[in-house]
């Protein structure tokens, strides 16, 4: 019998996408604020590298961004229930995660920034959604479930493990598993080397110029987004789109392309309920990499490598080091 991926302590919870819409909406103006922020005290990294939050022990946090000198971060603290701030001389301030409006929230944000002597000018309304409220103004966005927004972390923390792995497996270019704020997903992106053409846009509220920074490389991306029906979406797509794509296997049974989104899904109740969820996710993700890959004619030759190439090295050497 074949040994399964999954870890024995793993747990892949359920979180209905209907049953936490309202506080994924407040969440989701909640992390565009703080990214927004990254994105004015960060350089410009290949294709919004920068912007991206990842994974932590206890949430989601930013990047160590910069202000006058001084080093600081954020993170979104979804055990203690809060957003906290850190500067590099020592300095420390909390914002609490409940339930209020997103301009309340904006508002203490703001105030607890200039506390910390961290002064930055933003783009104050959202992207990439529909009919956006500017945040000062923003009295619609105030539901906060705590344990949802940690049932979803805790799906994160099972994404990110297995997108990590797939990462590895590749040589090439390819990004960190990062949180986007545009969307509230995770993922992570392989790059064949070569350029692309110019992407047409079409992210609601979001320039055309964002997109051309984003896609001006051949890629192919997986990644978790919990939207959609069910209970969330795995998804994969590549740009450009070479002929034939999407009449491609995505893998496992209940895989499948979704014309409306112009990407591969995988359900995650299907993931939840598969015998191996990590081997599930990543047959699909290494399915669509692999479509896409093969019909625009990458070298895999040089990009697919075994993430297990070094174990039995490295096992002996540590072997009753700990």
């Amino acid at each position: 019998m074949t040994q399964p991926l999954t870890p024995a302590g793993a747990v892949w919870p359920p979180l209905l996408v209907d049953s936490w819409t309202d506080t994924r909406e407040t969440l989701h103006m909640m992390t565009q604020i703080v990214g927004k922020v990254q994105m004015a005290c960060t350089p410009l990294v290949n294709q919004w590298w920068n912007v991206a939050f990842e994974l932590s022990a206890r949430g989601i946090r930013t990047n160590t961004m910069s202000a006058e000198g001084r080093a600081f971060d954020a993170e979104f603290d979804f055990v203690a229930e809060e957003l906290v701030l850190r500067t590099s001389d020592g300095l420390r301030a909390a914002v609490a995660l409940r339930p209020r409006p997103i301009a309340e929230f904006y508002a203490e944000f703001r105030s607890a920034l200039v506390h910390m002597e961290i002064y930055v000018d933003i783009q104050a309304a959202p992207n990439e959604v529909e009919n956006p409220i500017p945040f000062a103004e923003d009295t619609t966005h105030r539901a906060y479930d705590a344990d949802a927004v940690r049932t979803f972390w805790q799906q994160l923390v099972q994404a990110d493990r297995v997108l990590n792995l797939w990462r590895a497996g590749f040589a090439g270019k390819g990004s960190p598993v990062q949180i986007w704020w545009g969307g509230l997903d995770m993922a992570c992106t392989l790059f064949s080397g070569r350029e692309a053409p110019p992407h047409p846009g079409g992210a609601p509220h979001c320039p055309k110029w964002v997109n051309l920074e984003a896609y001006n490389r051949q890629c192919a991306s997986g990644g978790f987004w919990p939207g959609g029906s069910g209970e969330g979406v795995f998804y994969a797509y590549c740009y450009p789109q070479p002929d034939g794509y999407s009449d491609r296997p995505a893998g496992p049974d209940g895989a499948h392309w979704d014309k409306s989104l112009g990407e591969f899904v995988l359900p995650y109740e299907v993931v939840t309920q598969s015998q191996d969820p990590d081997a599930t996710v990543l047959h699909f993700l290494q399915s669509t990499y692999e479509a896409a890959a093969d019909l625009a004619n990458w070298d895999r030759r040089l990009f697919d490598v075994n993430p297990a190439r070094l174990d039995p090295e490295i096992k002996a050497a540590n072997r009753n080091r700990i």
